[in-house]
């Protein structure tokens, strides 16, 4: 199997989903300030603006015939460590950029399927609010000095 074309698929299936996710965003009012936003070696897939609230959102698509067998919903590829990445990341952007209002952490799902022109979005699903803090850290027990 010819690993390239393995990550030149996935590589289509994520621009994918992120076209589909900030399209929809768009349609919820929400204005987009970054996409791709690297920084400390990690990345947000979008970063959004709606009234007083900045969203760090991570998008994850996946074709529908894997899911239950292959793989989880989409969402679930968001573990506590690469929740911890994204809030790092997050806290360098605000610092330098978000003047005010609060800071959320969302996921994107996005359910693709075969057509014969390719992959087709199915659905999509925004989950406000996915994670924060207390659920990326959750493992962590300070130790008593």
């Amino acid at each position: 199997m010819n690993i390239l074309k393995i990550l030149t698929k996935n590589r289509q299936t994520g621009d994918l989903g992120e076209n589909e996710a900030v399209k929809l965003l768009r349609r919820k009012g929400y204005r987009i300030l970054e996409r791709n936003y690297t920084a400390s070696g990690a990345e947000i897939d979008i970063i959004a603006r709606k009234k007083n609230t900045t969203a760090f959102i991570e998008v994850k698509a996946r074709n529908i015939k894997n899911l239950g067998k292959i793989e989880a919903r989409p969402a679930s590829a968001v573990t506590p460590e690469k929740q911890r990445k994204i809030i790092k990341v997050a806290g360098y952007y605000s610092r330098r950029r978000v003047k005010d209002g609060r800071l959320r952490f969302d996921v994107i799902e996005v359910y693709l399927e075969d057509t014969e022109n390719g992959q087709a979005v199915k659905d999509i699903k925004h989950l406000e609010g996915a994670f924060d803090l207390n659920t990326a850290y959750s493992g962590y027990r300070p130790q008593n000095n």
